[in-house]
């Protein structure tokens, strides 16, 4: 067996964090630690929620006529009634399930982009998720994904930790030559691995100290372990977790992961780019209005971005953190009480720099005449606008690479401003 065959067995075995074995491509990054990082302060976190979250619930337009006639049974009541939706602005209501990301909406640290998305009409979850992380919506030949092409070209000294990872399969969003660390989802962030055992790093050590490609590659994986287990002091960390958890339902496990990333991101000044991918928003059937499925999905992601926003402490107000779907869903509930694959969403964008405190984009309505295809919530806001808003005035990210970060992005005059300027 060769040698690359084995780390990536090892990788896929239990290595964890080192989902930075890839190919490297372009120059390899050398090895830093907090205390010699130069990185850039600003970071940017995305989430993207795999199943085609409902953001006609999530932000319901409650004060028009057709909101509550398309959805008798799991429209959201208005502000005011009985688990009621919550007032954004008078015509917009965040969903009950969300309420604490309400002092952030008052303290002008969350923002929505309504009717927003992938301009490709694609209803396959595979497709639209491929597209939304390769940034080249109807292209299926892109090798890379746009945040592996954003490390690529950020200005600062690159680090092993620049970008990072939660979860055990590295995401197609970070796909390419430039490496990435990993942080393992729950407990498993700090659980020892085999490469954690004395007799084989020391073998592995031996292995790999040649000059080439993969000797350096594995190198600087397992620097990056390193660098994610010093920055999670698992007796702080166990702390956090049973002040994150607070008795509200963990589905997925968020509230936990959110801590320990914002403790990671605290503690190591290189992290720069983090994503997290969350599941199970594919409500077909029973869908539920303030409580049921999606309420239950809900609650622990608004817990987990509060968290996230709390634990960061000053580093949130160098913080941007965008939530995102690969598309939406149907204006109308379906005989199941669910809603089917639909095309226009809500983005969340969380953060210090964040112009918050507003529904950003242009509302098209969803009077039967302004509805895609007589069914979804069109869109009018590209994703890639909105990425790149966040990517050229807060990561400064070159203007001139923009073109590079997202080929064929259409250039709209009226888009979105989302940052504070």
């Amino acid at each position: 067996m060769q040698r690359r065959q084995f780390v990536r067995m090892l990788s896929v075995a239990g290595a964890g964090a080192l989902t930075g074995l890839m190919p490297m491509g372009r120059s390899a990054w050398a090895a830093t630690t907090p205390s010699a990082a130069s990185a850039s302060q600003k970071k940017m976190v995305v989430i993207f929620l795999r199943g085609a979250v409902d953001g006609l619930s999530v932000v319901a337009p409650y004060a028009e006529p057709d909101y509550a006639r398309y959805r008798p049974t799991i429209g959201l009541p208005a502000p005011g009634k009985t688990d009621g939706l919550l007032d954004l602005d008078g015509h917009f209501g965040l969903h009950p399930a969300l309420a604490p990301l309400m002092p952030l909406w008052t303290s002008g640290k969350l923002a929505f982009v309504h009717a927003s998305g992938s301009p490709d009409p694609t209803r396959s979850h595979f497709d639209a998720q491929d597209y939304m992380e390769s940034g080249t919506p109807g292209q299926k030949r892109t090798s890379d994904g746009w945040m592996n092409r954003l490390l690529g070209e950020l200005p600062g000294r690159p680090s092993a930790t620049r970008g990072l990872s939660v979860g055990a399969v590295l995401p197609r969003i970070y796909a390419g030559p430039v490496p990435v660390a990993s942080m393992a989802e729950g407990q498993g962030a700090t659980r020892p691995t085999i490469l954690d055992q004395p007799h084989v790093a020391d073998a592995f050590a031996r292995l790999y100290d040649g000059s080439d490609a993969t000797s350096r590659t594995y190198r600087e994986s397992l620097a990056a372990r390193r660098e994610v287990l010093a920055s999670l002091d698992p007796s702080a960390m166990e702390k956090e977790q049973m002040a994150a958890n607070n008795g509200a339902p963990l589905p997925n496990g968020f509230p936990d992961d959110a801590a320990r990333l914002a403790r990671l991101m605290r503690n190591d000044p290189n992290v720069q780019l983090a994503f997290v991918a969350l599941g199970g928003w594919d409500t077909h059937a029973g869908q539920g209005t303030a409580r049921g499925q999606l309420a239950n999905r809900l609650n622990p992601l608004g817990q987990g971005l509060a968290i996230l926003a709390d634990r960061l402490g000053p580093v949130f107000d160098d913080t941007v953190v965008v939530v995102m779907s690969e598309f939406g869903r149907t204006a109308r509930e379906n005989g199941n009480r669910g809603t089917d694959h639909g095309h226009g969403n809500a983005m969340w964008v969380l953060g210090g720099p964040v112009a918050g405190g507003k529904v950003h984009g242009r509302w098209p309505g969803i009077d039967e005449s302004s509805l895609n295809e007589n069914r979804d919530l069109a869109i009018t806001t590209d994703f890639r606008d909105v990425v790149a808003d966040v990517a050229e005035r807060h990561l400064a990210f070159p203007a001139a690479q923009l073109a590079q970060l997202f080929p064929d992005r259409p250039v709209h005059g009226d888009t979105p401003r989302i940052l504070r300027t």
